[in-house]
């Protein structure tokens, strides 16, 4: 890093319309904060950009004065990784907006946008893009890592569903990467996450999705190998229409869960049915049939209630530990491990969820986009959740363990957005032969890996 002079960082100041952070001013401790609160980096500069001139002054700025730079959308990214120490903070949460055009089907979202706010715009005209699972998500974030939801099945990841972005390069040109223009460009960005510039608007196709049929449905514990079992079988040959996450849990201790079931841990199935309603009942006459679950609250809500649903159990500020990877096959042997540590959840927000990346999403090529694992079946995530930083150490290790009894029943690599600082080796196992082509990309738009703070693909030239 070139010596930053006071000068020249005044003269970025002035060149900003949504304004400059450093660590003397009174809101640095909060602004330099992501959602995971056990990430504490501390970086130099905190650029609140207000629009694409203030992206652009700041990437050029970092190129300039050889400084690490780090872009942060809505901050959930699992490693913290839209924050970085002594470097410069691209914060796009001003450059929120969203445009709906309900006759051409699409929704345009600003990079500081998250999901609940794009829901927020297309519901009122019954229409929903694929997006994630909590509502406080970042657009950015999740779409650059390919994006799985409630939707998956039915329409394909969120990049499936991305028609253009606007990028700012490393070398500080402002460009549209969709199917006509830069199309190496918007091969990489689908999936390969913020290696290849800023991203500061996401434009997506819409699908007329208003009210669907979900919510969880809970059973004990001492069912899961038999629900594993059938749910396992019962996913693969699904229709589109019906999603489901299956997921370790204990119950949290608020309404609408009975008082019975407060703090009790259980497992269960997410639901998301978002084909024709009224074929929503027949749908779950031999989900029902299967058994009685001890909890079940599924029936028709509002696409962005479901999304919202975990909203208030995972606020912003709890310590997370995340590790993933790819299943295709849930085999018996997998789920023995699976009871094993589901039983073993060393906290009320801890979990395992097995989102499924099958129907809709399975039939595009690997190498259609830079997502590489179109055929596993589901992504596997486990995290340990606390809020009081005591409990690191036992939540982690919950986690680690976890991880390693499963890794050995899996496909490979990771969904990137649910990996932390796992190394390069780990980077090229989730990118499998998209990884060459992506190196071939990045040494174009950032031969001097600029974008570094990320699951990072490295340039060869570098």
């Amino acid at each position: 890093m070139k010596e930053l002079k006071e000068d020249a960082i005044k003269e970025l100041k002035a060149n900003l319309r949504g304004g400059m952070i450093e660590p003397q001013d009174a809101g640095y401790d909060d602004a330099r904060k992501v959602y995971n609160a056990m990430i504490h980096r501390k970086p130099r500069l905190i650029a609140r950009c207000a629009d694409v001139a203030d992206v652009i002054h700041c990437v050029n700025f970092a190129r300039e004065h050889d400084l690490l730079l780090s872009v942060r959308g809505g901050g959930h990214n699992a490693g913290g990784l839209g924050v970085c120490d002594d470097g410069l903070v691209i914060d796009l949460a001003l450059i929120k907006y969203t445009r709906v055009d309900p006759q051409g089907l699409t929704v345009t979202a600003g990079g500081g946008c998250t999901w609940g706010d794009v829901d927020h715009a297309t519901h009122v005209f019954g229409l929903a893009t694929p997006s994630g699972i909590v509502s406080t998500t970042g657009v950015g974030g999740l779409t650059l890592g390919g994006g799985i939801g409630h939707l998956t099945r039915k329409c394909g990841l969120t990049i499936d569903n991305l028609l253009s972005a606007d990028v700012v390069l490393a070398n500080g040109e402002f460009v549209k990467a969709n199917a006509d223009e830069n199309p190496d460009l918007f091969w990489a960005i689908r999936g390969g996450g913020g290696n290849f510039g800023v991203v500061t608007s996401f434009t997506f196709k819409l699908h007329p999705i208003d009210t669907i049929y979900g919510g969880p449905m809970l059973y004990e514990l001492s069912e899961t190998a038999e629900v594993m079992r059938w749910y396992r079988d019962l996913i693969k040959g699904a229709p589109d229409d019906l999603n489901g996450f299956f997921a370790f849990l204990t119950v949290p201790p608020a309404p609408p869960f009975p008082d019975h079931l407060h703090l009790k841990k259980m497992c269960g199935i997410v639901w998301a049915y978002a084909g024709p309603l009224p074929k929503a009942e027949e749908t779950f006459k031999p989900i029902r049939a299967f058994k009685k679950a001890a909890l079940d609250l599924v029936g028709p809500l509002p696409h962005p209630a479901l999304k919202g649903m975990f909203d208030a159990l995972y606020p912003p500020g709890l310590q997370w530990y995340w590790r993933a990877d790819f299943v295709k096959e849930l085999s018996d042997e997998a789920i023995a491990q699976h009871i094993k540590f589901g039983n073993a959840l060393p906290s009320m927000q801890s979990t395992m969820h097995l989102y499924p990346i099958n129907g809709a999403a399975s039939r595009i090529a690997n190498n259609a986009t830079a997502w590489n694992y179109r055929d596993a079946t589901w992504a596997q995530v486990m995290v340990g959740v606390d809020p009081d930083p005591a409990n690191n150490d036992k939540i982690i290790s919950w986690t680690k363990s976890y991880y390693d009894a499963l890794h050995p029943h899996s496909a490979g690599g990771a969904y990137v957005n649910f990996m932390m600082d796992e190394g390069e080796e780990r980077i090229k196992a989730t990118y499998g032969s998209n990884y060459e082509r992506l190196v071939t990309i990045k040494n174009k738009y950032d031969p001097n890996n600029l974008f570094r703070v990320n699951q990072n693909i490295k340039p060869s030239k570098k």
